[in-house]
Formats: structure tokens, sequence, C-alpha cells
């Protein structure tokens, strides 16, 4: 049976109230839900048969989450990753959104937003609307987000959306997992499931190549350690500072497919990511130890590394090659998609075949 609780977590800096929903299972697991950013404050997971793992980053105090640069947990829209020069050009029109990354647009302003959160028996269902102009982009969007947990340890999230204008949309959730609970996050096995990833420029924006992943350390088709690249000084990684790479998850989108898998190597702790959107954004936390907020949960300072995300998404700067799956969101148009992070505990971990 899921139990879900209510409380209030925090004011916003204008006075807002913000609530924390808690969802718990019959087996132990917990998901903590804020309605500020539509986040996931954490998920703590068993890692034997009484010690628990919160296995995501973030913060204690909502001013923190105000105050930080690493939207740790949030859902970031209107358009996740990097759009080039800001600018979306739709029916001959131009728009141009807040150029926060360089000079380009990076995930937009959801994870500063308030959310207004409902309990729906074993979910969590936030929704907010984005008036027209908000991030730059035409339309009025009502958003929807539902977290639901089940007895099999799975997070599903389901995201919808519609617009009364033309616009663009690309949402995804930008949690930071790390399934030791603390530490660097190059012991932590991973498969991603990709034959492909896109390449991308010195500003970290696609080429419009699509390069395959074999033979090159971008290669995770077969379980790995995440620390095999981040120790190997390849240009393809450096100029990242670490992974921070789009995959072009295997199968056929929108089904739901299994995107990546990945363990822990000192909880035994272990994940499925799954997914109906075409792609997912594999990053490593390069930047985390930079963030403006210094302390994160319980007093831990995260160190670089500290985390790696599955971002599943659509493909980064997507308005300005037609070739990719489009990001477009029409009026009448109903933009709908899935994805299931699902946990083992520790004595159940999946097992190394490598």
């Amino acid at each position: 049976m899921i139990t879900i609780n209510k409380e209030l977590f925090g004011r916003t800096q204008q006075g807002e109230p913000v609530f924390r929903f808690r969802m718990k299972n019959s087996v132990g697991v917990s998901v903590d839900i804020l309605e500020y950013g539509c986040t996931i404050q954490s998920i703590c997971v068993l890692a034997g048969s009484e010690r628990t793992v919160d296995v995501v980053l973030g913060y204690d105090r909502l001013s923190d989450y105000e105050k930080g640069g690493c939207v740790y947990g949030a859902v970031v829209g209107r358009y996740a990753n990097r759009v080039r020069n800001g600018e979306v050009t739709l029916s001959g029109s131009t728009y141009r959104m807040e150029k926060n990354d360089g000079n380009n647009h990076l995930h937009g302003c959801f994870s500063h937003r308030v959310f207004s959160g409902r309990m729906e028996e074993d979910s969590v269902v936030l929704t907010y609307l984005s008036p027209d102009g908000e991030d730059g982009l035409p339309g009025n969007l009502t958003v929807s987000v539902r977290y639901r947990l089940d007895e099999e340890n799975a997070l599903h999230i389901e995201y919808g959306a519609e617009t009364d204008r033309e616009t663009v949309l690309n949402l995804t959730n930008h949690s930071y997992f790390n399934l030791n609970g603390f530490g660097i996050v190059h012991g932590h096995r991973l498969q991603i499931d990709a034959d492909c990833y896109t390449e991308a420029d010195q500003e970290l924006l696609p080429t419009g190549r699509v390069l395959p992943v074999e033979g090159t350390l971008m290669d995770f088709r077969r379980e790995k350690l995440i620390g095999k690249g981040l120790m190997n000084p390849d240009p393809v990684l450096s100029m990242a500072g670490g992974y921070d790479h789009n995959y072009i998850v295997n199968g056929t989108a929108p089904e739901l497919r299994l995107a990546a898998r990945a363990r822990g190597e000192v909880s035994g702790i272990a994940m499925e990511c799954w997914t109906t959107q075409p792609a997912v954004q594999f990053y490593t936390g390069n930047y985390i130890h930079e963030d403006s907020v210094r302390f994160g949960k319980k007093g831990a300072q995260y160190p670089q590394y500290g985390g790696f995300c599955l971002e599943t998404q659509h493909y980064p700067d997507s308005p300005h090659f037609p070739d990719f799956p489009s990001t477009v969101l029409a009026p009448g148009s109903r933009f709908s998609e899935k994805t299931v992070y699902r946990f083992f505990p520790g004595r159940n971990g999946i097992q190394n075949n490598s």
C-alpha cells in the first residue's frame, strides 16, 4: 500500500507557501516531492535489512533551492538542454530566450517556479500554467507532472502539456543520482542502451552529426565503470569537464524502453531508467562543486562528480535541426512522455555481467 503525506516545507522569498509530499511503499522505499520546481528532493532505498540510502542529491532548505544553480531534482523547461543563441523560429517569427549559458539558452525557468500539487491515491500530481512569453516562447502552456510510486520500487514520471499557440517544448527531470549516497561516482557501473550519440561542439551544442559510440569512451552498451572515462584525457570529454552528452536510446520512441542501468559499488543499490523519450542526456556532475550553495542535505559538501544525471528528453537544440525528432507543440496536440526510475535494494542489486 502506498501512503502519501503532505506538509509545509517552507515559504519562498515572496512568501508563497511550498508543500512537500512524501510517498512511501510497503517495502520501505520513500520519495519526497516539492512543489518548488516540481522537485524530487529525496529517494530513500534499502541497502540491507535496516539501512536506507538517499540516492539523490539536494538541499534541506527551500532558500537553498531558490539560490542554488544545480537544479537538483527539478523538472526543467520550457526547453531542457541547450538552444543555440537562445533563438527559436516558428512560422516565420523569431523568439528570443534568455542567454544563461554563454551565448545560449539552457533549461529555462521551471526549476524556480512553484507548481500546485495534489494527492491522488498512489500519485502526486503537480501542475503549472506557464504564461505566454515565459522563457521568451509563445503560448499559454499548461503543464502537468504525475509522480507515482509502486510496490516494485519504481517511480513513474508522466509529463503532459498543452498550448494555445505553436511553441517548442522539451521537459525532463534533473535528478543527480548517487547510489552510494555520497562520494564521487567513479566506482558506479553504468550501462546505456544506445548505439549512437549526437556530436557536440565546444559549446556542447549539436553539430548535427550522429556518431556511433563503438570504439569510443562514449560506449556504455556493456556495463562499465563511469570513472574509466572520467579519468581519461579524451578531448571529447575534457571540453565538457566529463560526460555531458546526448545518447540516442535504442528502440522506437514513444515505446517505453530501457535506456540505462546503474549500480553503486558500495551500497549495492541498483537502478534502471526506462523512457518513451528519444534520448537521454548523461551528465556526471562536472561542476556541482562550484554550486553557489556550498552544502547539500545533512550538511554534505558535494564533490565534483558527486552525482550523475540520466535526463530523458528530446535532443538539444532540436529547433535548429529538421532531421532531429521535432519538439514543436501545436494547439490541439498534447505533449505526453513517460520516464520510470526503478530501484533495486542493495541485497538484490543488478549483477555485473561484463
